[in-house]
């Protein structure tokens, strides 16, 4: 199973970024896709998770109302649209596929993409 995450960069506050996570590798219709960042000195921590046909959603208190998680199962592909970024917002963003349910909980994550870095300046 591979995850290439992508579509990070450098923004200033209020601005949005859209990132992708490319699954591959076998059939994801029964795994939950997350997202997760870690920044500088800090652990890594649970931003947003889907079930793979979409139909729940889960986020973090401090992206609800501005991230919003969604897939595109044609492409095997998950996104995160982020809005009204913060420059708190700054991290390594990594996506990650768990077989069962929906957690916030990294370790029990199996599959992990290599990360993809969101900068945020006020």
């Amino acid at each position: 199973v591979q995850l290439q995450a992508s579509g990070g960069g450098l923004v200033q506050a209020g601005g949005s970024l859209r990132l992708s996570c490319a699954a591959s590798g076998r059939t994801f219709s029964s795994y939950v896709m997350g997202w997760f960042r870690q920044a500088p000195g800090k652990e890594r921590e649970f931003v947003a998770a889907i079930d793979w046909n979409g139909a729940s959603t889960y986020y973090a208190d401090s992206v609800k109302g501005r991230f919003t998680i969604f897939s595109d199962n044609s492409k095997n592909t998950v996104f995160l649209r982020m809005n009204s970024l913060k420059p708190e917002d700054t991290a390594i963003y990594y996506c990650a596929a768990r077989g069962g349910g929906a957690t916030s909980r990294a370790a029990l994550y199996s599959y992990w993409g290599q990360g993809t870095q969101v900068t945020v300046s006020s």
